[in-house]
């Protein structure tokens, strides 16, 4: 249970900062609907309804309403209307709302008429066993009526139905400086846990902490936002296969004391509330013993002090600013520290599986991290800074390129495969693990196909991406430039396709070079098969190009100064090439782009 153990520490860390925004013990959240104004006499003030943006509530819950999917089970104080309101059946027509109020006001009068009570608890007893709630809501315009006065059908309140709002309370206080948002009153919290500690019995080991201590079975939800209905720990399946087999009961299965529950689960979900990351129904968050922070091992080098073109201009440039970004992060980490890595999945809507944990000293984890931006730099096109730079890839990123599709000019991919390959490639970025081989596989052919894509742009993200991941596969070994001294045959087979390329190129207006497809390009796949063959077609379709620019001399020069680098017999191999040459394509057009500027300057 070493997740389990490390959010427990999260949860004894972070509470001893009241700022923190950690959700106290036996609260969970709800996204409320409504607000409603009483005064501490349990008099109506008055009730709105609450922007969207600002729904999410803290709310106490016991331990049968922290994990109700059906039934009748009440929460302690902020509920829907068909628990609050007394007159509910007086506008709605719904057989368990005479048995869900009574419910509620029997748990809500248990806690007001305790020693451990609280004045709101008191003031929302007071005003709710009126039984005027809807009748309020109705004159107040919050709530929409039929001409029967009946609640009108088909009408919604923030994108729920009206019939299920959920309600929180203000309560005004006589005396001044109460906190008078209860979903924001410490006080209170304090108020029901206290309270609550009396209702728990069932004390039993803790397999967790092994103490006894009172026992949970019902444990929460809403781990990965106010509306995630999966639980990580569940016990409830006792005619199917949970533990049916194996244990004679659910309390051999397991044993968790609700205290220690309640830590771990509220302080993952205050760890993914602030640093969490979502890819479709997957769910990752990272982070260190110490709650320092951390970089994120997603996403690409952080960059946000990069601003200037000559920090990525050279890669010792980019691995000096580098090792100095992670070194900062090493620095805030206490010697010994460790880093965590949770992935959390929803395989039903009931259910969340831990899809990945992984745990590694910090000083590896960010050796690692350092490691893998250094490896897969490469020379990109910055679409945001519009210059060519040297920058590693995200893995959202690299997914995009291999398995997306291209839409409206962007590569977009399938929330479940982005999801399947995060968890395939993050081993990779974490543990040094090497790079799957099939995925540059699956690069080298879309970089083949350069006709598959409407927009060069996007032909361009996937060739970088292969250039960068077959360099991470070479432990960096591969030069970020051309190299004159390269003998290797797809590499070089690769510098004539660029040269065929951009000579063609050249000779087109400004207006055509978006529109038009050079002979190289057209032939690109044949010519990634066939080489020698296809480099024939390529070069005679290029001729009459040369005549008309005016530049075939110099372009001659170019292809001859390639070919003497051939080994004899390399060039007339007609074998199918390998991903070199999409390296020698990109450094020799780079090369002949960069020796331009020269000549301009």
């Amino acid at each position: 249970m070493g997740w389990t153990t490390e959010l427990y520490a999260v949860y004894e860390a972070a509470a001893k900062d009241p700022k923190s925004g950690l959700l106290p013990g036996a609260h969970s959240t709800a996204n409320a609907q409504i607000e409603l104004t009483i005064d501490e006499h349990g008099m109506f003030k008055d009730a709105h309804t609450i922007a969207k943006e600002d729904a999410v509530t803290i709310i106490p819950v016991t331990e049968d309403s922290g994990s109700r999917t059906s039934g009748v089970s009440a929460m302690p104080l902020a509920d829907k209307l068909m628990y609050l309101a007394g007159d509910y059946g007086r506008y709605v027509e719904n057989k368990r709302a005479a048995e869900a109020n009574s419910a509620y006001l029997e748990q809500l009068s248990a806690w007001a008429n305790n020693d451990l009570s609280h004045p709101a608890v008191r003031a929302v007893l007071a005003y709710l066993q009126k039984g005027c709630l809807m009748e309020d809501l109705v004159k107040s315009g919050v709530l929409q009526t039929e001409e029967d006065g009946r609640l009108k059908e088909g009408a919604k309140i923030n994108g729920i139905a009206q019939t299920d709002a959920f309600v929180r309370f203000i309560v005004l206080y006589d005396a001044l400086g109460h906190e008078t948002r209860t979903w924001c009153d410490t006080t209170l919290y304090d108020s029901f846990q206290r309270f609550n500690a009396r209702l728990m019995g069932n004390e039993k080991l803790c397999y967790a902490t092994g103490t006894v201590s009172p026992v949970t079975y019902k444990h929460p939800s809403k781990i990965r936002n106010a509306g995630d209905k999966a639980k990580l720990i569940s016990s409830n399946d006792e005619s199917g296969f949970t533990y049916r087999g194996r244990f004679a009961d659910k309390e051999e299965a397991i044993s968790v004391s609700y205290d220690f529950s309640q830590k771990v689960h509220n302080a993952l979900k205050w760890l993914i509330q602030r640093q969490g990351q979502s890819y479709g129904s997957l769910s990752l968050v990272t982070w260190a013993t110490a709650l320092a922070p951390v970089p994120d091992p997603v996403d690409d080098e952080p960059d946000d002090e990069w601003d200037e073109e000559e920090h990525y201009s050279s890669l010792p440039l980019y691995r000096d600013r580098l090792r100095q970004h992670i070194l900062g992060y090493g620095t805030k980490l206490p010697q010994g520290s460790k880093v965590m890595i949770l992935g959390l999945d929803a395989a039903t809507t009931g259910r969340l599986s831990v899809a990945l944990y992984d745990e590694l000293l910090a000083s590896d984890f960010l050796k690692n991290v350092e490691r893998w931006h250094a490896d897969s730099a490469w020379r990109r096109y910055d679409g945001k800074r519009k210059v060519n730079c040297i920058k590693s890839f995200s893995l959202f990123d690299i997914i995009r390129a291999a398995y997306g599709s291209e839409k409206n000019g962007r590569l977009e991919c399938d929330d479940k495969l982005v999801r399947d390959q995060i968890l395939r490639l993050l081993p990779c970025v974490t543990d040094g693990r090497p790079v799957p081989v099939d995925l540059i596989c699956v690069l080298h052919q879309k970089a083949s196909h350069p006709l598959s894509y409407e927009h060069g742009y996007c032909h361009r993200i996937v060739l970088e991406t292969v250039c960068g991941m077959y360099r991470v596969s070479k432990k960096g070994e591969i030069p970020m430039g051309f190299d004159p001294n390269e003998t290797d045959r797809s590499y070089l087979y690769g510098c004539l396709l660029a040269i065929a390329d951009k000579a063609e190129s050249d000779t087109y207006d400004e207006a055509d070079k978006a529109k038009r497809v050079t002979n190289a390009r057209r032939y690109w796949a044949n010519f990634a098969q066939r080489p020698y063959q296809t480099w024939q077609t390529i070069e005679e379709r290029l001729r009459p190009y040369l005549d008309r620019s005016g530049y075939r001399v110099q372009v001659e020069k170019l292809i001859q100064s390639v070919m003497e680098k051939f080994t004899p017999g390399a060039f007339a191999d007609n074998s199918r090439l390998d991903t070199m040459y999409l390296l020698g394509y990109h450094h020799f057009t780079a090369y002949m782009y960069d020796s331009h500027k020269k000549e301009e300057n």
